[in-house]
């Protein structure tokens, strides 16, 4: 990568990244090269092997014990995919009842090669920015000009590289809302020409990380939103920006700081990735590569656990902030206060956002709620490291499904306090077992069984020789004396409404397999495992159950090239290529939707948004709906398909570039050497895209 000569922020250290991976800059900006570096996890549990060594000794007679090859047969779904009734096992009491067929329509776009700078999408519909990075937020904020950019300019701009989206009404008639939107990290070697000196750069990546709430208005529901400039709503949450410490962690001596005495509050949000909507209209945030942003001793076990160490930053902003170096006096706690699952209030722009540390702290991708039966919240989080873990919190008091301001406030509440779990996957029930001859079962079924093994449950501690304050702050420690199932990066975790089926995005694990290892197992079935795979569980009983069932939705690929690649049964010759499954959203009739982050690396493909059916002869195909530009990921995805209208955040385009020389021009499209419009630039933006039908 080429990078400015009169800038002094660069990237050429970090690359370590070799052919065949996903793009090196990216690791190093994202998640500070955690793939080529060894998060210690120490921990002899849970690598399934012991689990599941008798089931895969049965199943070595299939032909799937070769190293890259799939370790288990497949049948059917091991529970029906019909509707069940609202309320009964499995299901959120308000959960809609009955799959159907969308009023999205739509034929499935052809793969597009990863070189090609275009965002493609199906025959009759067209697309257009809603936000991009840089446009203007308040009725004072300058119009973006890159070749002027400052950082207090940025802090009242759109902030950088989009993530998790959503769009929330705010009146019956569908012509005002209000979008959020997460920005997790930055890319300032194609951000800022050459000539900023090191401490401005510094400063506009800050000022471009954080939180970005914009009101959106339209003339009816057949129109693409706008962004309103200057709306009472809109909102930047910036690095000075105070965030409330919430739950049993908070005040605790573990994340106190000479900067805050008391340890409750916390000044800005890093790396946030995915997220989640609850039913009370908050937005949850996941803090996930928290740990590239700071220099720590990088010699406890907590260090190492978190993958913090002794090198400069990327961004070097230990040089503006002595916070970001732990091992300056007074702040060995900073890292500890990120980490977390925020809670913000989008419709109320005086509101103090919340980090619940009840929820645990480790490398969240996200977390996705649903209204158990019992009236308890429960909040499903993946760990996004390479053998890292599942987690689910339930929470201690029941919603109230009331609409008084009473009631939101009791229910803004409600992830202060609970119980905390991490997900062990077993092996087959008997039901499932093969016979002799290496078939499956008459009736195809796979059964896998498994637990939820508590870490937290009634304010106590349920780790031997752990605090309560101690498993919240150290999760991941706390997990690793459990026992649970270490996956293949568990990303999204997202409850179905029609089912109370939960679905695991495991986006990739290029280590399972490597010597010293562990290889193929049943749960995460493939070694060097490029492309991912999704597992579907369903709880026994109610969400709150410690006990579940699981199978595998389909494991990912291009099976004109991966002969591995399954899709819940249906013919792998009659699906779109899929590899990398990242963020998921589900449409109104429960079909399921998919992002990808990273599939040019495995297929040679750009990553998009895809549709899977759930139900029905067609369980398992994969359509795809979209593309996006040139080294870009999807993210954020949200179907409006009663709408016709379906978003995404388009993250990090062009960011193997350099800014002297781009490698996309979205979403302007201004030709390299013309003169852009106002409002455009000639640089990539990330953005926020709607995508609609042509003739709405």
């Amino acid at each position: 990568m080429s990078v400015s000569s009169g800038r002094k922020f660069s990237l050429l250290p970090m690359l370590g990244h070799t052919k065949g991976k996903r793009s090196p800059v990216t690791c190093a900006l994202k998640c500070d090269n955690a793939c080529s570096g060894e998060v210690c996890n120490s921990s002899p549990n849970g690598y399934f092997r012991d689990i599941a060594s008798a089931t895969m000794s049965r199943r070595a007679a299939l032909g799937f014990g070769a190293a890259g090859a799939l370790a288990v047969v497949f049948g059917n779904a091991v529970t029906s995919a019909e509707p069940a009734a609202a309320g009964g096992p499995g299901l959120a009491a308000a959960a809609k009842t009955g799959f159907g067929k969308s009023k999205l329509q739509f034929t499935a776009i052809a793969p597009v090669d990863a070189a090609v700078d275009a965002f493609t999408v199906p025959a009759g519909f067209s697309w257009q920015p809603i936000i991009r990075w840089g446009d203007p937020l308040f009725n004072d904020s300058p119009a973006f000009d890159v070749d002027r950019q400052s950082a207090a300019a940025q802090g009242r701009q759109f902030g950088y590289n989009n993530d998790y989206t959503d769009i929330l009404a705010l009146d019956a008639k569908g012509r005002r809302a209000v979008l959020f939107t997460n920005h997790e990290y930055t890319n300032e070697s194609i951000m800022l020409p050459a000539g900023f000196d090191a401490a401005e750069t510094r400063a506009i990546g800050r000022a471009a990380h954080g939180l970005t709430v914009v009101e959106l208005e339209r003339k009816n529901k057949n129109q693409p939103w706008r962004y309103v400039q200057g709306a009472p709503l809109n909102r930047r949450f910036l690095s000075d920006t105070s965030y409330e410490l919430t739950g049993p962690a908070a005040g605790s001596a573990l994340v106190t700081t000479v900067a805050d005495p008391a340890g409750r509050t916390i000044k800005g949000t890093l790396g946030n990735c995915s997220g989640g909507t609850t039913p009370w209209g908050t937005i949850l945030s996941g803090e996930e590569n928290f740990n590239g942003y700071f220099v720590s001793a990088g010699t406890s076990a907590a260090d190492k656990r978190y993958g913090l160490t002794s090198k400069p930053t990327a961004r070097q902003w230990e040089l503006d902030d002595p916070r970001f170096d732990t091992r300056n006096p007074g702040y060995a706690n900073e890292s500890n206060r990120f980490g977390w699952i925020v809670e913000v209030d989008p419709q109320d722009p005086t509101s103090t956002p919340k980090k619940h540390s009840a929820m645990g702290r480790f490398k969240h991708e996200g977390a996705n709620v649903i209204v158990a039966a019992s009236g308890h919240v429960v909040a499903y989080m993946g760990d996004d490291e390479r053998f890292d873990y599942l987690y689910k919190f339930v929470s201690k008091d029941k919603y109230r499904p009331g609409t008084t301001a009473a009631d939101r406030r009791h229910n803004m509440t409600l992830l202060s306090d609970g119980d905390l779990f991490v997900a062990k996957f077993g092996g087959d029930s008997p039901a499932a077992e093969i016979d002799g001859s290496g078939k499956l079962p008459a009736d195809g079924a796979f059964d896998g069984a498994g637990e939820w093994l508590p870490l937290v449950v009634g304010g106590k501690s349920m780790v031997s020789g752990m605090s309560v304050e101690e498993v919240l702050v150290y999760t991941r420690l706390a997990a690793d004396k459990v026992g649970p199932t270490k996956m293949d990066r568990c990303e999204d975790v997202q409850p179905s409404l029609h089912t109370g089926k939960v679905y695991v995005a495991c986006t990739n694990n290029t280590d399972r397999g490597k010597t010293g290892k562990e290889g193929a197992t049943e749960v995460n079935p493939r070694t060097l495992n490029r492309d991912g795979h999704i597992v579907e569980i369903t709880e026994t009983g109610d969400q709150t159950s410690t006990k579940f069932n699981w199978n595998l939705l389909m494991v990912c690929g291009d099976p004109a090239k991966n002969t591995s690649a399954y899709f819940a049964g249906f013919p792998a010759s009659q699906v779109s290529p899929i590899s990398c499954p990242d963020n998921l959203a589900f449409d109104s009739v429960g079909n399921l939707w998919i992002s990808t982050d990273g599939a040019p690396s495995s297929t040679g493909y750009a990553d998009g948004l895809f549709k899977v059916t759930l139900a029905g002869p067609e369980r398992g195909r994969v359509e795809q709906f979209l593309a996006v530009p040139r080294d870009a990921e999807t993210c954020g995805p949200i179907i409006h398909d009663e709408e016709r209208h379906v978003f995404v955040a388009v993250q990090h385009p062009g960011e193997d570039g350099s800014f002297e020389t781009q490698n996309s021009r979205f979403p302007d499209y201004v030709a390299a050497g013309a003169t852009p419009k106002p409002g455009q630039a000639r640089i990539p933006r990330p953005s926020v895209v709607q995508v609609f039908r042509a003739d709405d």
